[in-house]
């Protein structure tokens, strides 16, 4: 059932914080109001001075981030070989908030034992070559100013399509025009149809590409910084295209089939929580984010260039204003789902998610085809997952990367 509307100020003004019961709040979090740093010359009441200064709202973030790493503490590490970790950023509020959270808890590690658990490698993408209004890859040197004791690479989407190992360091310029990788990638794109596969497409490259980087890179796992609203979104745009199959590897910390575990440190924050909490970040991480106007705010010209992605944002970035409990519910039963345990060698030529051979393209989902469609998927040669069939035509599969 939908949460409940509370009728009070949705900025809490007027109320104490329900943690320190001292400073007034600053933001409601789900029903409960919480405080922000505030300098002792601005505290006015009695009890307030007596506690001092207070952070409640930055403090509750911190220990939901923090509780999820708890594995990875001091003492599941050896000394002088810390455990290696990949975040990748996208220079969003989430990501940027959980790269904050985790330089502020491995320096308290250090202060406290002389050492820390992991250490982590940030990753920034660059897609420039098949988006517009993407961060430009010099704007992580900001981050790397404000964060220096971590290691940053920066990799081109395109090196994906290279016969060379594509997460090594690539160089600064920009690759040829003429490129062979450049020209795959192109071809790749122009050849799907609509704006949901293009984005499916994108989403998925992306993603191999982040892998095959912590992979090589000999990392342990991957940190995402998905939100529980990001993570909502997931579970129904991923249901919709059909790829259904993959939700419990997609929003559950653990093992997946690609040889590496995922973790979502924030599935336990809003969105909105987070881009709340890059305004009260000492130092601020606000000036580092780059801005995207909200899904709600955006103006899509027509319903052709609609995608299931863009849908699913537009959906839960409104629901999470009045009804939060929807945006959690839908995390936490998508979280309860078991991953297939059947194991297959056979592996989607675009997403690499192992698919039993009856479940090969859309024969084995949709029911009784044409003949000549059932022929060709039960050969295989498609060699696509239900979900990546309705994205990719045939034609494009050449233009695939290994």
């Amino acid at each position: 059932m939908p949460g409940k509307h509370t009728n009070v100020d949705p900025s809490g003004a007027g109320r104490l914080c329900k943690r320190c019961n001292a400073l007034e709040t600053s933001i409601v979090v789900r029903t409960e109001p919480l405080c922000k740093y505030v300098a002792v010359s601005e505290l006015t009441t009695y009890r307030a001075l007596l506690i001092g200064t207070r952070d409640c709202f930055t403090k509750y973030v911190h220990t939901k981030a923090i509780k999820r790493l708890e594995t990875f503490g001091v003492r599941h590490s050896e000394v002088g070989k810390p455990r290696k970790l990949l975040l990748p950023l996208s220079l969003g509020a989430s990501s940027l908030s959980l790269l904050h959270i985790i330089d502020s808890h491995l320096q308290r590690q250090n202060d406290r034992t002389g050492r820390t658990g992991f250490k982590v490698h940030v990753l920034l993408v660059d897609t420039s070559e098949v988006e517009v209004n993407r961060p430009d890859p010099e704007a992580l040197q900001a981050v790397k100013d404000q964060y220096p004791k971590h290691t940053y690479s920066t990799v081109k989407l395109t090196n994906l399509f290279l016969d060379s190992d594509p997460s090594e360091e690539p160089v600064d310029e920009q690759l040829p025009e003429g490129d062979l990788a450049v020209a795959r990638l192109a071809a790749l794109m122009n050849a799907i149809p609509s704006a949901t596969s293009r984005a499916d497409v994108l989403s998925t490259l992306l993603q191999r590409l982040t892998i095959r980087f912590a992979t090589t890179h000999a990392c342990e796992g991957i940190l995402f910084g998905s939100s529980t609203t990001k993570l909502a979104e997931v579970v129904l745009s991923e249901t919709a295209k059909g790829r259904g199959f993959a939700i419990p590897w997609l929003v559950s910390d653990g093992p997946t089939p690609f040889g590496i575990s995922f973790y979502y440190p924030l599935r336990e924050l809003l969105k909105k929580e987070l881009s709340a909490f890059t305004n009260m970040t000492d130092p601020m991480i606000a000036p580092l984010v780059h801005a995207e106007p909200l899904a709600k705010e955006q103006v899509i010209s027509s319903m052709k260039n609609t995608t299931i992605d863009f849908l699913m944002k537009q959906y839960f970035e409104s629901v999470e204003e009045s009804y939060p409990s929807i945006v959690a519910n839908a995390v936490r039963t998508a979280g309860k789902l078991q991953a297939p345990k059947a194991a297959s060698k056979q592996r989607c030529k675009l997403c690499a998610m192992p698919v039993t051979e009856d479940l090969v393209g859309i024969h084995g989902w949709v029911g009784d085809q044409t003949e000549a469609v059932a022929t060709e998927i039960e050969k295989g040669s498609y060699g696509l997952c239900y979900g990546c069939t309705r994205s990719i035509p045939e034609e494009a599969v050449t233009f695939l990367p290994d």
